[in-house]
């Protein structure tokens, strides 16, 4: 971490406050916290009042319904309520995960994404199906959604992030 310039995000199998004190510790910028959300949210309030800033809620759904340990487990929590249950928690993010999205190349899913911004005061960052600048600028247009995520269509080369960036920011 100390090698690269740009500030790093980590999610995936944090379930306790040594592991996040740990990660934070080494340079991290923000721990994503996303089964122990469901399991154990007062560890996540716990977090962000300890880590201002620096922890994120990760929200994985699948036609709205919340998924838990690396999508294997369905819940019949809808997202939405997920989110509003950290408002006041200080959490620095909700990164909003469409399963059926993620991977895909298929983009966003938009209307759940803005669905779910409009209904938290929380920052929503998009992930799962960002897979082209058009679908960018569609999360930018909604007004109200504050980041997003890509990752196979960076791998791939669907989406170049200088160009991106700059039709983004013009």
């Amino acid at each position: 971490l100390a090698r690269i310039s740009v500030p790093a995000q980590l999610g995936g199998g944090i379930r306790d406050m040594a592991t996040i004190e740990m990660w934070l510790s080494r340079g991290l910028a923000r721990v994503i916290l996303g089964t122990v959300a469901v399991e154990n949210p007062d560890l996540v309030r716990q977090a962000a009042r300890a880590f201002p800033g620096r922890v994120a809620v990760g929200i994985d759904a699948r036609k709205g319904l919340v998924a838990t340990k690396g999508w294997a487990t369905e819940t019949d929590i809808q997202a939405t309520d997920l989110a509003r249950r950290f408002e006041d928690a200080g959490v620095a993010a909700v990164i909003y995960t469409d399963i059926d999205r993620d991977g895909a190349m298929q983009g966003p899913n938009i209307a759940a994404t803005e669905a779910l911004a409009r209904a938290v005061t929380i920052p929503v960052i998009a992930s799962g199906g960002v897979s082209s600048v058009a679908g960018l600028l569609a999360l930018q247009a909604t007004g109200v959604i504050a980041g997003a995520i890509s990752g196979r269509a960076l791998y791939d080369g669907a989406i170049d992030l200088g160009a991106a960036l700059t039709v983004l920011r013009g």
